[in-house]
């Protein structure tokens, strides 16, 4: 914990805002730019819009998540994936000094933030409570063609991202923080989520990390990390890209919405796109119930230590308690 996590939430706001604002003199904007606050999340995420209508997106990183080599290692991903056309993704903007990464300092920020300009992606966000066959048959493709990608792509010698496995996620050393801390978790509830989390392991241990079974990916393909425009799936914020299960990006994209009645078809919609660029093996198929579980509980973890923000308080306790009949019926089928 920060000084910053400790300040009162409009305070924090206040402070990210000047931030932003000092980081766009680092660019070559128009006069009169303006910045508004889009998400905060892991990162401080912005809107900026020029008088003349042009708009980019604004990234204020979270001091301690990524390395600079870390983000210029997404950057370059990123990139990389725009220019052989695999998928449209945001595109860095360099700043008047010739960097795609700035470091932007504030009075009361006891270190400097990283800062990223990107050009602004159109398209809508999906909702899920929306028709998204299509979108997620669509998604399928793109991400086959990804891990595609992710597999011939020669990545820079420096090239630094985290790994998400069972240790990192559900393990002793979290990334997100200790699952067993989750809003609203008590003894009951522990257990059952302790009896998962072991199962989960063993399967996961089982299934192993072949690398035709794991790389680089995208993990976390949420919906509010995806634009839809005419038939085109847009995939933006690759902040929490690296190396863990290839099928875990089938779990992603039902993130927060598990528990839905429409999951099923959507998985399988994804299923039938992924098979149209490569197959699914049975092995790796068996084990998408295994990483949408992981998902779900890593996710209770993320919103126990992010519950300063908004979208995380709003799920609250709820989220915890809706995860236990996920638990119950992966017990049921697995355990």
């Amino acid at each position: 914990m920060t000084a910053l996590d400790i300040l009162p939430h409009t305070d924090h706001l206040a402070i990210l805002l000047d931030t932003a604002r000092a980081a766009l003199e680092r660019y070559d904007l128009p006069p009169g730019s303006t910045v508004s606050l889009v998400n905060l999340s892991e990162n401080a995420t912005y809107k900026v819009e020029a008088p003349d209508g042009r708009r980019w997106a604004l990234r204020i990183h979270r001091h301690g998540y990524h390395s600079r080599m870390a983000i210029a290692s997404e950057l370059a991903w990123r990139v990389a994936l725009r220019q052989s056309g695999v998928v449209a993704t945001p595109v860095p903007v360099t700043g008047r000094d010739g960097e795609a990464i700035q470091e932007v300092s504030h009075p009361r920020l006891p270190q400097p933030r990283h800062a990223v300009l990107s050009h602004w992606e159109t398209g809508d966000e999906p909702g899920i409570g929306e028709d998204l066959s299509a979108p997620f048959e669509t998604l399928g493709e793109v991400t086959a063609r990804m891990h595609i990608h992710a597999r011939q792509w020669q990545r820079p010698s420096w090239f630094t991202r985290l790994t998400w496995d069972f240790e990192t996620a559900l393990g002793e050393n979290p990334h997100w923080g200790r699952w067993r801390e989750g809003v609203g978790m008590d003894a009951e509830r522990t257990k059952i989520f302790a009896r998962t989390v072991q199962v989960i392991g063993k399967r996961l241990h089982a299934y192993g990390k072949a690398p035709e079974r794991f790389g680089l990916i995208h993990c976390d393909l949420r919906l509010a990390n995806l634009l839809i425009e005419g038939h085109e799936v847009k995939v933006i914020d690759f902040d929490d890209s690296g190396f863990s299960w290839y099928m875990y990006d089938a779990a992603t994209p039902v993130s927060f919405y598990e528990h839905e009645p429409q999951v099923p078809a959507l998985l399988d919609a994804w299923k039938t796109g992924y098979r149209k660029v490569l197959p699914i093996l049975k092995e790796d198929e068996a084990e998408i119930p295994t990483f949408i579980m992981l998902r779900r509980i890593l996710l209770v973890a993320w919103v126990a230590s992010h519950i300063e923000a908004e979208f995380p308080q709003q799920l609250g306790a709820g989220f915890t308690a809706g995860a236990i009949p996920l638990c119950e019926d992966y017990l049921s089928r697995f355990a």
